[in-house]
């Protein structure tokens, strides 16, 4: 059984429930143990994702959040920099799924959300999951 972390950014509360309904699902599924921890943006996920890796006390984490494009140009940073900082962590070999979905509108994020669905939060639950069989396949 391993320790997952789930780092939610809660800012849609409706469609935050859902993917960590699908994440919580697909790891408990498993047998293994899950805790959630909410920052306040996707921009905050790889820096918390980062500092509990340092304390040894998780074997994975999914990244939770949503982005919905506005008018400015600030939904390409925040959907950009939150992916680079958690694809640097995975080159770091931390197993972490990404279930940060970024999209046009409402519509888009309520099929990608939806455990019935698309499931984009059972989805990130399973990359992490197979990120920590490659983990343990190599430290072998």
């Amino acid at each position: 059984m391993a320790n997952f972390l789930i780092v939610e950014a809660r800012f849609y509360d409706h469609l935050n429930d859902m993917l960590v309904a699908g994440a919580k699902a697909a790891l408990e599924t498993e047998g293994h143990s899950v805790e959630v921890l909410t920052v306040p943006g996707a921009l905050e996920i790889p820096g918390a994702i980062a500092m509990a890796a340092e304390t040894g006390r998780y074997d994975g984490f999914v990244a939770i959040g949503v982005v919905i494009r506005g008018e400015t140009y600030h939904f390409e940073i925040v959907a950009g920099e939150s992916a680079r900082g958690i694809m640097a962590l995975t080159m770091d070999g931390i197993a972490i799924g990404n279930g940060i979905i970024t999209v046009e509108n409402e519509e888009q994020a309520l099929v990608r959300a939806d455990p019935s669905k698309k499931d984009k939060g059972g989805e990130a639950a399973k990359a992490a999951l197979a990120l920590l069989d490659l983990q343990g396949r190599f430290a072998g």
